[in-house]
């Protein structure tokens, strides 16, 4: 009787120390401070969405998957935190794909979990089966399918780990359906990886040199990308470039990394970036790479880009170093940890010529867009929507003319208020990355600036703002056209407008009526400014659509592989109008 009862004891004792593969997952993501994530189920994942069912995670129904994975990339971007999205196999974990490759090409900390069929299955066509962990090896830092559930607790932990480590990036999880629920008293999270791929590199490089550079130089400047934004580098950057005296300009990505309204400030460069910091890359003798990667829309032309300059990179991922532009300096770290060892070890310096000439240049070269009575200027709507809020909202933006707008007219005093899709320029990116960005900072306005042709690609997630009460503000300019490609073609296919006319569009408004979403639209410039203050002022989502004309381009423009002083300017293209100025690098009037 006694042995009976103890080992009845321990048999009760060991099933309580035992549980399922979906409950360890759970309990490994709520010890990392995952309380949110976004999904579509399906039948390979349902064990695993039964056991969130219970859980204090709070799941966002989504109305496709790939709107799971931008949303999970918008709450990343707007927070710093790991983004989850969850699919279910085969064609749930395929539409997730281009989400996983925007995280990648964007470093975007991210986990995707996906559902696959039974362990007994795999290989064999099973119904909604597909290879996710082969198609997911190039898009992922880390990507593991799951075979036993003694594996869930290491696996999660390791894929969460790697998801913000070093250079952050999207991992991976592929969880059979009979994994979902196998019992395992494993439920500890313990790393088996090399430490290296997770601790922070020690700083090395030539610091020596480096010093002496920045000392020697007369025109430098400070190239910075989205490293600075995910390293978290924003003070460290002013305190840098206030005590070296050196101007800044910045990447797509790198938006909101130092403050706009700066005197040391230029902007964006690149393809359609300020034309006063294009002109100041072409005079500069110094050009310092802070966490960019002389990636092709800034480093355009290879054998020109920044000839005249010495070159120096800091980046935390080893292999960026010389992979576009071979560099003169380079040294490998956190550039956060970097700028604060250089700011303490540079002498404070004064550059007052080179800061005059780019105060000169910004006078003498200022953005610039016609106006006129009948149409409204998307220029000129995202410039008085920078007014109007101060310059203070989150703005989620697709990809195209619209977006380069946003990059050009909205400034940005302060990193991750600027959600976008950078290297992949993924349409479709903005309205799901609102959302996410939204639930991420729930007490700040966000809104979206799309264009007609991107709102449709993920358009269906109306849905899922109204069915949670998400207050996303929607810019939607209407140019019936992919404005882009159309300025493409018009500039160099001689005017042959191949499948760019979106010459049936839908009626924006009452689609968005149809889900009880505030609605206008406006096509006067005499309606602009009321046309904001209602998608402002509303304590809902709304949507306001604003007619464009779809001949409008923007400028400046470098063509793809060509010089900076190749650049298509105001001047040069003649538009018809009224000349507007806007000296955006400036105090907000």
């Amino acid at each position: 009787m006694v042995d009976g009862a103890k080992n009845n004891k321990e048999s009760k004792e060991a099933k309580q120390t035992e549980k399922s593969g979906s409950q360890v997952m759970i309990d490994v993501l709520v010890k990392n401070g995952i309380d949110i994530c976004w999904g579509y189920p399906g039948g390979a994942i349902l064990p695993f969405y039964d056991e969130l069912f219970h859980s204090k995670i709070r799941h966002i129904l989504t109305r496709h998957e790939q709107g799971s994975a931008h949303a999970a990339e918008g709450y990343a971007k707007a927070t710093g935190k790991v983004g989850v999205c969850i699919s279910t196999s085969g064609p749930g974990a395929t539409n997730m794909i281009t989400g996983i490759t925007d995280a990648k090409m964007d470093s975007v900390p991210l986990l995707a979990i996906t559902g696959q069929v039974g362990t007994a299955a795999i290989g064999t066509d099973a119904f909604q089966e597909c290879d996710t962990y082969g198609m997911s090896i190039p898009i992922t830092k880390y990507n593991a399918l799951i075979r036993h559930a003694d594996d869930v607790a290491r696996v999660t932990q390791e894929a969460l780990t790697l998801a913000t480590a070093r250079r952050p990036g999207p991992t991976l999880i592929d969880f059979p359906k009979d994994i979902q629920v196998q019992k395992t008293r494993s439920l500890k999270g313990e790393l088996r990886m090399d430490k290296r791929h997770y601790e922070k590199p020690k700083m090395h490089g030539d610091f020596d040199k480096l010093i002496a550079a920045i000392a020697k130089a007369e025109r430098p400047l400070l190239y910075v990308g989205g490293g600075a934004v995910s390293s978290n580098a924003h003070k460290e950057l002013l305190e840098f470039a206030e005590k070296a005296d050196i101007p800044v300009y910045t990447t797509l990505m790198g938006l909101g990394a130092f403050p706009a309204s700066h005197k040391l400030s230029l902007g964006m460069a690149g393809m359609h970036g300020t034309p006063y910091a294009i002109k100041a890359v072409q005079e500069c003798d110094f050009m310092f790479a802070l966490g960019s990667r002389f990636d092709d829309r800034v480093a355009l032309n290879v054998d020109d880009y920044g000839k005249r300059a010495v070159k120096a990179m800091v980046d935390i991922d080893e292999a960026e170093i010389n992979k576009r532009i071979v560099v003169d300096i380079h040294i490998v770290g956190d550039l956060a940890e970097v700028l604060q060892y250089l700011t303490k070890n540079i002498k404070k310096q004064t550059r007052k010529a080179w800061v005059d000439r780019i105060t000169k240049l910004k006078e003498e070269n200022p953005l610039r867009f016609n106006s006129d009575t009948v149409s409204i200027k998307p220029q000129q709507a995202i410039y008085d929507l920078w007014r109007k809020t101060k310059g203070k909202a989150i703005i989620s933006t697709d990809v195209g003319q619209h977006q380069m707008w946003a990059a050009q007219y909205y400034n940005f005093e302060t990193p991750r208020n600027w959600i976008t899709s950078g290297g992949l320029g993924t349409m479709g990116f903005g309205f799901p990355a609102a959302i996410g960005a939204a639930l991420g900072r729930p007490d700040e306005d966000v809104f979206l600036i799309t264009g007609d042709g991107s709102f449709q690609m993920c358009m269906q997630e109306l849905g899922t703002i109204a069915m949670y009460q998400i207050p996303i503000k929607i810019l939607l300019f209407n140019n019936g056209f992919l404005g882009m490609v159309r300025q493409w073609q018009e500039l160099f296919y001689d005017n042959r407008f191949s499948q760019s006319d979106m010459n049936y569009n839908p009626d924006f408004v009452k689609i968005a009526s149809g889900y009880d979403i505030p609605a206008k639209r406006i096509e006067k410039p005499s309606e602009l400014s009321a046309g904001l203050d209602f998608l402002i002022q509303s304590k809902t989502s709304a949507l306001l659509e604003v007619m464009i004309p779809s001949k409008e381009k923007v400028y400046p423009m470098v063509p793809s592989g060509a010089r900076y002083e190749q650049m298509v300017d105001f001047d040069s293209a003649k538009e018809d109008g009224t000349e507007q100025r806007i000296h955006m690098n400036s105090p907000m009037r």
